[in-house]
């Protein structure tokens, strides 16, 4: 038994992911020794990026992006790694897996590619999901070394230690906050208040208007941009480019962090990266990591051929479909 083999078995499957599934239909392997194979494997981050780096089409524009997601364990209470935790898809706290990523967007081509990832386990590892996105970003400006000019993240990154962190590296970033964020468009002359109590110009509602964020270092200046994105719906966006006077150009660059979770939607609907029952923790952490793998074959291949991931799985059936039409198992009568 080998990675590969494991790695095959998740890309064909269609429904069923599980070790016992696995088992009943390549009996050259029995149930345990899967197992034994899952729990002796260690697939790392470093794994996936070893595959991928090659892959990567580069450019000046390049965008990094964080985000999170949760995978659904709520029908289980002695998975290794789950925990309570707040999942933005469910929009609820559930019982789940979380997994922080790292995604290299080329805004020039629209292809981007998953190449980092860490599990969050502050029990084990006493490491916040905000730990986790500064160790990537740091990793990947000294060892991986792309060629990249912005960072992307959701509000909850929206931390003074990150944006310090990009600023430092000579990166921009983009970035939601939350509306009662507290910052200062008078220079001093008035008190932080929540950006959603900001009074805006005409002008400002265009350009964008100076601020300075508290907890940042005294006199330092970012740029907000206030988007009104429907009736009920506004989304306040900073960013250290003081140079952007333009808020068609800041939609056009926020909207780009759509592509991770366009990534996690895809990993759970066509890897089964949440459908792993072994309860073991290293387990789990292996099965996740092949996971990761498989999609990026599937997307290699995708882009080889033109395809969607999705028409690549699915095609899958073809076969068995014409087989089925033209000599049926089960007859209608």
């Amino acid at each position: 038994m080998c990675r590969q083999e494991y790695c095959q078995y998740l890309l064909l499957t269609q429904i069923n992911h599980t070790v016992t599934y696995f088992a009943e239909h390549r009996q050259v392997w029995s149930h345990d020794t899967i197992r034994d194979f899952l729990k002796e494997d260690d697939v790392k981050p470093s794994d996936l990026w070893q595959r991928v780096k090659g892959e990567i089409i580069l450019s000046p524009l390049g965008c990094l992006v964080f985000d999170d997601t949760v995978l659904d364990k709520n029908y289980s209470k002695k998975i290794g790694l789950v925990r309570r935790q707040w999942s933005g898809n469910t929009k609820s706290i559930i019982r789940g897996i979380g997994v922080v990523s790292c995604v290299y967007v080329n805004p020039e081509t629209n292809q981007f590619w998953v190449i980092d990832y860490r599990l969050y386990d502050p029990d084990g590892d006493g490491k916040t999901k905000i730990d986790h996105v500064e160790e990537m970003l740091a990793h990947t400006l000294t060892y991986k070394r792309l060629s990249f000019k912005t960072v992307l993240m959701d509000s909850w990154y929206a931390v003074t230690s990150l944006f310090k962190q990009i600023e430092k590296a000579g990166k921009l970033y983009y970035c939601p906050v939350k509306s009662d964020r507290l910052a200062d468009d008078t220079d001093g002359a008035q008190a932080h208040k929540g950006v959603a109590k900001l009074a805006w110009s005409e002008e400002e509602q265009q350009c964008g208007k100076s601020v300075h964020l508290k907890t940042m270092p005294k006199g330092h200046r970012v740029k907000l941009f206030r988007l009104v994105l429907s009736s009920e719906r506004t989304d306040y966006i900073v960013t250290n480019d003081t140079t952007q006077d333009s808020i068609d150009a800041v939609k056009e660059i926020v909207g780009i962090r759509w592509k991770i979770e366009q990534f996690f939607r895809e990993t759970k609907q066509l890897t089964g990266i949440e459908r792993c029952q072994c309860r073991l923790a290293r387990i789990q952490r292996n099965h996740i990591g092949c996971a990761m793998l498989v999609w990026n074959c599937l997307k290699k291949n995708a882009y080889a051929t033109g395809k969607t991931v999705y028409e690549l799985k699915h095609r899958l059936l073809d076969d068995y479909m014409r087989q089925q039409l033209a000599n049926p198992s089960i007859v209608f009568s």
